[in-house]
């Protein structure tokens, strides 16, 4: 009993640091960290004309009904219109999205006959580029007016080569659980994020919007599920910082419904394995000692190693529990039960159309982490190319 015992424990708490813990650990770091230094002061921007030429990129495949939206918010942007160069760069569209951008003067416009994916996409694009900065973005993600601006004063920090924005997920309609659920689980994802940047550095650029500082740009594999997050990596294994900042947003709709919402969880789960392995040296504390304690807590246990975890936290507590081995076990038990059982009576509330916000949390939780397993077989079938089939948003 011993063993398992031990066994028991260690599982409890790869789940609750993973989860909890970390987030703990991390605030009372930061707490320490204020106390004994001085917290630097935000850059100032200089005059319109010294701010820095910009790409604004826009990756996309088939994305005709968003076009007309997003060079709306494009021109309500508030940078220099002689400072930002806007590209799109089309990657295997066989839809009538080069036609409609043709009608936008201020738009470059790269085209790919062949649908490649989009870390290809990025590097065809790059090609392309005279800009010393390049801000990435989705189609059918809007941003706020002052993002490039915001984008401009966190490069001018020192060790920054790259900033990544906040993404913000708004439902078109209440109670819909996919949107309401991610937005919930991006809050939570956002302030880890701010947290890690003041500590050292952002674990990763969410490719809603990011950029890069052209002088340090490491391409991403080809056939990376996660491109955004591979090309960010690569320039903080190079010793270089990525910058967090909620003051540049990009919102967008959340998934159509958990179905659509899976497509995206799994390939996330894949591409989140598969960087796992191509950053692996980043987990080495004795060459990376602030960044492996980062990677790992953030990122490679949330991957890897936690939802299998949680899965074998279920049969070694009931075994516990049968062989008496005390009341702590069996409460714990009963607070499994409870979990999940609210992770259920909201899935089964979601199929029958009914709301809970309450029932949201332990039921996209456990959608999150059962999609892990998901991505394992996705990334089987799919290491190869870094295309993927799109999500409908709600």
């Amino acid at each position: 009993m011993a063993t398992l015992k031990i066994l028991f424990w260690i599982l409890l708490f790869i789940v609750f640091y993973t989860y909890i813990g970390y987030g703990m650990l991390l605030y009372v770091l930061l707490f320490i960290k204020r106390l004994l230094g001085r917290k630097p002061q935000e850059p100032q921007l200089p005059a319109a004309e010294e701010l820095p030429m910009m790409t604004l990129m826009i990756c996309a495949y088939n994305e005709q009904d968003i076009i007309v939206e997003k060079m709306q918010n494009i021109r309500q942007l508030d940078y220099p219109k002689d400072k930002l160069c806007v590209m799109w760069v089309t990657d295997g569209s066989n839809d009538q999205s080069n036609e409609l951008l043709s009608q936008y003067p201020e738009v470059k416009v790269v085209f790919s006959p062949e649908r490649r994916g989009k870390a290809a996409a990025m590097q065809h694009g790059l090609r392309e580029n005279e800009a010393p900065f390049v801000i990435f973005t989705d189609a059918n993600t809007m941003l706020n007016a002052n993002a490039i601006k915001e984008i401009a004063r966190q490069f001018m920090k020192p060790g920054v080569s790259c900033v990544s924005g906040e993404k913000r997920v708004v439902a078109r309609n209440e109670g819909q659980v996919a949107a309401e659920g991610e937005g919930m689980y991006w809050k939570y994802e956002s302030t880890l994020k701010r947290w890690d940047s003041e500590f050292y550095s952002a674990m990763g650029a969410a490719g809603e919007l990011f950029a890069v500082r052209m002088e340090h740009y490491r391409e991403a594999p080809s056939n990376a599920l996660l491109d955004d997050f591979m090309m960010s990596m690569l320039i903080v294994g190079d010793g270089h910082k990525i910058a967090y900042t909620s003051e540049a947003y990009a919102m967008e709709y959340g998934s159509a419904d958990m179905h659509e919402e899976s497509k995206r969880k799994r390939r996330i789960a894949a591409g989140g394995l598969q960087s796992i392995w191509w950053l692996r040296k980043l987990m080495n504390p004795f060459r990376y000692p602030t960044v492996s304690f980062l990677f790992i807590s953030h990122r490679v246990l949330r991957w890897s190693l936690t939802p299998f975890a949680m899965l074998a936290l279920i049969p070694v507590n009931i075994a516990l529990t049968i062989k008496g081995a005390g009341p702590v076990y069996t409460v714990i038990l009963a607070l499994q039960t409870l979990f999940y059982l609210s992770a259920f009576t909201g899935w089964m509330m979601e199929k029958t159309g009914h709301k809970s916000k309450l029932l949201y949390i332990p039921y996209y939780f456990m959608f999150m982490n059962l999609n892990v397993f998901r991505g394992i077989s996705y990334l089987r079938t799919h290491r190869l190319s870094g295309t993927w089939e799109k999500a409908k948003r709600g």
